[in-house]
């Protein structure tokens, strides 16, 4: 019993080392990547417009909606300026859509109702 202890107790001593290490090991940029964006989609629900805030400003950017069975329903590439993009979506039937926002600066994805 008291070998299982002390196995026990070395066990759990070096998780907590190799925890604090690689704790110590991150670097500012390795932080920065992981905090989660701020990204705000408004209105939401939509009716004839999706703005999308909190994006970093790229010359191309590939956007997708699809619906959450997954189907492509509208495709563009456009650039994002001043952190933002404005999609419009008169044509959508309502319902919840996902937004996919890829560019060589980021990988986003949101969702949004539509009315």
């Amino acid at each position: 019993m008291k070998t299982h202890s002390l196995i026990l107790i070395f066990v759990l001593f070096s998780l907590y080392a190799t925890a604090q290490t690689n704790i110590a090991q991150e670097t500012p940029a390795t932080k920065q990547a992981t905090l989660p964006n701020k990204i705000k989609v408004f209105p939401n629900p939509a009716t004839s417009i999706v703005n999308i805030l909190g994006l970093k400003n790229t010359p191309q950017a590939h956007i997708v909606i699809r619906k959450l069975s997954g189907t492509i329903v509208q495709e563009h590439f456009w650039a994002i300026r001043n952190k933002a993009v404005n999609i419009p979506v008169p044509k959508l039937k309502a319902g919840m859509y996902v937004v996919s926002i890829k560019s060589k600066e980021q990988k986003v994805q949101c969702k949004f109702y539509k009315k």
